[in-house]
């Protein structure tokens, strides 16, 4: 079980410290290039692909997609009563809490732990929560909506055409396949990547808000997974995926929204941070729970 475990955290470990040694050997990386890559290419691209052509009953599918949803409002629900219980603000803390980070480190868990279907399970998971943190997540920290950050989401589409795929049974044409595969394949790398190179830029200045929010981050990401996997019945690979995204740290972008619209960021990044190494070091435990 260690070796397993080893074959599974190996690879993203090292992908993100490459990130983070990079960017602290002074060389340079442009983060807003390759996260705009991978927003409007590689992960549309990695989503149609992971779906359109997996061997799995699209109820399943729903269900992943309704877990991702109700982990949410959960987060959402939760989070913001304990925040105001302590008289902490929302605006600044609430995302950090109901936003785990799902894609930068979810998804190549899911890839590692569960093969092609997890990879499938872990995609849609992402694609609900993603369309929700950039839509309503965005409007509640920056306290306005705006409909075009729904239509520029790239991630959409591509859904949908997965689904139409999926459903109808119709054959993926070979070119479009191997095309969308080719793009998608680059994903994971550059998210984990840039996860090193966004780490190492942040600072903690303080640490008693962010270890409280990060051990609440976590506790109640894996509260929450455990209680949905109950209640809506998923077993195998399913469940092992909703438990693994649901327990991710807080995801980086927490950190850029806090900065664009001044909601205390340097706490924020505490969060991240100490919520990445904590969620790190408890990995391998985790792990172990799932398989």
């Amino acid at each position: 079980m260690f070796s397993v475990i080893t074959s599974i955290l190996a690879p993203v470990l090292i992908s993100v410290c490459i990130g983070f040694c990079w960017t602290r050997s002074g060389r340079s990386y442009d983060t807003g290039l390759i996260t705009s890559i991978v927003t409007y290419f590689g992960a549309p691209c990695l989503v149609f692909y992971s779906l359109s052509a997996v061997k799995l009953d699209p109820q399943a599918l729903f269900n992943m997609g309704l877990a991702a949803l109700l982990a949410n409002v959960a987060f959402i629900v939760i989070g913001g009563l304990i925040l105001a219980l302590f008289r902490l603000p929302q605006r600044a803390f609430l995302q950090a809490l109901s936003f785990p980070n799902i894609g930068n480190v979810g998804l190549p868990l899911c890839y590692l732990a569960f093969g092609k279907e997890g990879l499938a399970l872990g995609v849609t998971f992402f694609a609900v929560y993603a369309v929700f943190q950039m839509t309503a997540g965005a409007a509640f920290v920056s306290g306005s909506f705006s409909l075009k950050s729904i239509v520029k989401m790239p991630i959409i589409p591509a859904t949908i055409l997965a689904a139409f795929y999926l459903l109808t049974g119709t054959g993926v044409p070979e070119w479009l396949y191997n095309t969308t595969k080719l793009i998608g394949d680059m994903t994971i790398p550059l998210m984990l990547f840039t996860l090193g190179v966004s780490l190492s830029r942040l600072k903690v200045r303080q640490f008693k808000i962010p270890v409280f929010l990060s051990l609440l981050r976590l506790g109640m990401g894996f509260g929450v997974g455990v209680t949905l996997v109950s209640l809506l019945k998923l077993s195998g690979p399913a469940a092992g995926v909703v438990v693994l995204q649901c327990s991710m740290p807080a995801a980086v972008f927490c950190y850029l929204f806090a900065q664009m619209y001044s909601q205390r960021p340097e706490e924020v990044a505490g969060v991240v941070i100490v919520s990445t190494a904590l969620g790190f070091c408890l990995l391998p435990a985790l792990l172990l729970y799932l398989l």
